[in-house]
């Protein structure tokens, strides 16, 4: 699947625009090719997979249908790999902002934080719990650092060489990234709230051999002060049972996982209960036409908030989609196995000799 831009001022025409790359939005691009549909992804991450990918990567997973167990990791690239004969593109580090109608034909316009404008005649909304933005440091002085001193992703790693470097958090992406600057930072700091840690036991186990072998530091408790001199970060205050230590740092790497939030599609004039999209269960369609939630965005009597139930939302909102993107035609349903065009564009020019032999 690609990853791509718009042209400036470029208005890109689609029949669906999927708000959400996690695993529900890749398997209903997915499902949007195989009926006949275009589709263009946005995510507010930079990143495909979600909460997945952000939160639990290396987590198994054992109710996907057909898999006895797989990593979240392992079923965003299989996900992905499942996509690619449609190659939908994907706009990541998007997010989506207004949403307003336009035309006799009842299509939508929607735009996002970055200058990109969608003319759609269906709207899918697949972001989970909401659009995902990392959970800040809780202190007045660090909105001041952030860019510079403060950051809560890592895009590259040379901007760390040689620096003094504190990793808080003790999840997955902490363990990894404090590892992984342990021989390209002049020092790593690993700081945690408590002594267990959030993450695969394999990275924890790392972690605490590198400290025993001193390549990084281990410190259990949580950030007190940001110490800055003339808008550059000098040290860190940590509190701790029974007093407080000061670190050394140049930057601050903070992982404390996402939170999720509605965002502007709060204010979109859609039905909501409780922070999530009300929906019809005939097809997934919220109050207002032509938009449809998905995944554990929506809610309705009963919802179950598993994967698999995504899938299901999104195949029956695709096909309602579909008569707004052809209001003029009538879809006949075909089974997978007999769709000869679907198995041309999925397995390649061969299969129509393999479908003939069969017959």
């Amino acid at each position: 699947m690609s990853s791509t831009s718009s042209p400036e001022n470029a208005t890109i025409r689609t029949d669906v625009l999927i708000v959400g790359a996690g695993p529900v939005g890749l398997f209903a691009a997915f499902e949007a090719g195989v009926i006949g549909l275009t589709c263009h992804l946005v995510d507010a991450l930079e990143v495909q997979g979600g909460q997945c990918i952000e939160l639990y990567p290396d987590k198994p997973i054992f109710d996907i249908p057909a898999i006895p167990v797989c990593t979240a990791r392992e079923l965003v690239e299989r996900l992905t790999e499942q996509c690619r004969p449609f190659d939908p593109p994907q706009h990541l580090g998007h997010r989506v902002t207004t949403l307003e109608s336009h035309g006799d034909d009842k299509r939508w316009r929607v735009s996002t934080d970055k200058g990109l404008v969608f003319d759609t005649a269906a709207v899918l909304l697949a972001a989970g719990n909401g659009a995902f933005v990392p959970q800040r440091i809780a202190l007045e002085s660090a909105a001041a650092l952030e860019g510079r001193h403060i950051h809560y992703a890592v895009r590259e790693t040379a901007a760390f060489a040689g620096q003094r470097v504190i990793v808080a958090g003790g999840g997955d992406s902490a363990l990894d990234w404090a590892l992984a600057l342990r021989n390209i930072a002049k020092r790593v700091t690993l700081v945690h709230r408590r002594e267990t840690f959030r993450a695969a036991n394999a990275s924890v186990e790392e972690a605490k051999r590198a400290a025993a072998d001193d390549e990084l530091d281990i410190v259990i408790g949580t950030i007190a002060a940001l110490n800055a001199d003339g808008g550059v970060l000098k040290s860190v205050d940590i509190k701790q049972i029974g007093g407080e230590v000061v670190i050394d740092a140049d930057h601050v790497i903070a992982l404390y996982g996402l939170v999720a939030e509605l965002g502007p599609i709060a204010h979109w004039g859609i039905e909501t209960l409780a922070g999530r999209v009300a929906v019809d269960t005939s097809n997934y369609e919220s109050s207002r036409p032509g938009i449809f939630a998905v995944g554990d965005i929506a809610v309705y009597p009963n919802k179950q908030k598993l994967i698999l139930s995504g899938f299901h939302e999104a195949s029956l909102a695709l096909r309602k989609a579909y008569t707004y993107a052809f209001p003029e035609k009538k879809r006949t349903h075909i089974h997978s196995s007999y769709d000869q065009k679907l198995s041309e564009r999925i397995l390649g020019a061969d299969a129509k000799k393999d479908l003939a032999a069969d017959e």
